[in-house]
């Protein structure tokens, strides 16, 4: 495997980010790349390790280690270390549909199962995996998959989020004619207005949304299903309907003074953002919407309620507007520097780190905007119905009688602090809408579409479901991983038997 001593010869080196006075001025893309020569170098570092945790996904103490969709790491490494990047591409491409997608913004479970990890900073494996699509775009590998002879058999798939995305592409390659309906203006779902420019330029988007309509793939945007068209209408045009819906209702706080003016869920906040940039133009990237038809955190105290990859997008957003101060709220003790003891490889790292987002809030106010162990409890208001502020009180973790650990209020620790704009990054609960009920898919208790893993298949013979939308809020590689093995179980239940990994 690549250069036998690599990992002990090369120290870990990942591709670096553009200066922060000059990214939070505009919404062009952060990261920067590291040249052919010094990515085959962090290649070398791949271990022959005998058994690769790396490539296989699974879930220890709550959280995903391991590539739940399986790519082949250590071969691809050992390919980049060689020179062959063609080849590299190919081995990528059997088991990642959108690989551009998952090498930016994938949090890189993959590198917390590295074996490398249990010692030593892991393999830079998100930055070679980018590499090597970007290089294959460059050099015109990739290409439309459009299959030699069409089934007869024709497929709705519901979203057009990752999940959506590729559970059409498998489905198109082996004869199946596909339609994606979105309720959106523009297809991508999540990819599209769910994460900023600036971390996924939606150029990107917009390239790979091209390939998979020259290979045969059908878009419709504008239409909710379940309301412009019908679950019967639905049946009538297609053998099989799949939902990739997502899990897109909100979590809200439940606190007084949440009528207030000026408190708005997170997606509300990026989507906006995001579309009002889309259609101003290109001169929108820099450094604010053009059309002002979005929400906007100028020269307002900004608290961002939640953590996670949405509430860091909320942060980047936020600044990028021009707020007077930013604040970002978690209900979590703050994480240790380094790994507990009951936190061990290869389980994902439960440390404390500053993501881009807080990065650049740091830089731009003095420090991490991060206030831990924070609960809210009231939101307040002025004369006119609108925010100014918010009330809280620090929490201390205990367990109860029942075992659990639960946030208990600090006597005394009760503060107030200014606010004209609160943004809700609480997490989702579920799929919305009444598509399920109408189409005779039953729910789960947390109102998610019941399909068992593995089958995909509700309780509707001819509906499946897949990603966020089934197994709720997760990660975009595991709405890859679930959207390719619904279309295995789709073309199973459309021709008896199937040959879709």
């Amino acid at each position: 495997m690549s250069k036998i001593t690599g990992f002990m010869t090369f120290a870990r080196e990942a591709p670096g980010e553009r200066p922060i006075a000059e990214r939070v001025g505009d919404w062009q893309p952060i990261h920067l790349h590291l040249p052919d020569e010094r990515l085959q170098t962090q290649a070398a570092r791949c271990m022959d390790c005998g058994i690769p945790f790396c490539h296989k996904g699974q879930t220890l103490a709550g959280m995903t280690t391991g590539c739940p969709i399986n790519n082949l790491i250590p071969e691809w490494n050992d390919l980049i270390y060689r020179g062959l990047w063609r080849q590299a591409y190919d081995r990528l491409a059997k088991t990642n549909n959108f690989p551009e997608f998952t090498g930016l913004v994938c949090p890189a479970p993959c590198e917390a199962a590295c074996t490398l990890g249990i010692s030593d900073p892991p393999v830079t494996i998100k930055s070679i995996e980018y590499a090597i699509i970007d290089r294959a775009f460059d050099e015109g590998w990739v290409r439309p998959a459009a299959p030699a002879r069409r089934t007869g058999k024709r497929v709705a798939v519901i979203g057009s989020g990752p999940a959506g995305l590729a559970c059409a592409d498998q489905l198109n390659t082996v004869g199946h004619s596909v339609t994606v309906f979105e309720r959106a203006d523009r297809i991508g779902g999540l990819l599209m207005y769910g994460i900023p420019n600036m971390k996924l330029d939606k150029g990107l988007v917009e390239r790979r949304l091209d390939v998979l309509r020259a290979g045969g793939v059908r878009f419709v945007t504008g239409i909710s299903v379940g309301e412009d068209v019908t679950a019967d209408e639905l049946r009538r045009d297609f053998d099989a309907i799949v939902l990739c819906t997502g899990a897109t209702r909100p979590r809200d706080l439940s606190v007084p003074g949440r009528e207030l003016g000026g408190v708005h869920f997170a997606m509300d906040f990026l989507r906006g953002n995001t579309r009002s940039l889309l259609d101003s133009g290109p001169a929108s990237l820099r450094p604010s919407p053009a059309d002002g038809q979005y929400l906007s955190a100028a020269g307002r105290d900004v608290i961002v309620i939640g953590g996670g990859d949405t509430g860091t997008d909320c942060v980047a957003t936020a600044l990028r507007h021009g707020c007077r101060s930013l604040v970002q709220f978690e209900i979590m003790p703050q994480p240790p520097a380094a790994r507990a003891a009951d936190n061990p490889w290869p389980q994902w790292p439960r440390v404390y780190k500053l993501d881009y987002g807080q990065a650049e809030a740091a830089a731009v106010f003095g420090d991490d905007p991060r206030a831990y162990s924070v609960q809210t409890t009231a939101l307040l208001g002025d004369a006119n119905g609108c925010l100014r502020g918010l009330r809280t009180v620090d929490v201390a973790w205990e367990r109860g009688d029942d075992g659990r650990m639960a946030p208990r209020p600090v006597p005394g620790s009760e503060r107030e602090w200014p606010a004209q704009m609160v943004i809700l990054a609480l997490g989702f609960l579920g799929p919305e809408g009444e598509l399920p009920v109408q189409l005779g898919a039953a729910q789960d208790g947390r109102s998610n579409v019941a399909a068992p893993y593995g089958r995909y298949q509700t309780s509707a013979p001819d509906v499946f479901a897949a990603g966020d939308a089934r197994r709720g809020q997760s990660l975009v590689v595991w709405a890859i991983h679930e959207g390719r093995g619904a279309a295995r179980e789709v073309d199973r239940y459309l021709m008896g038997e199937t040959n879709l990994p």
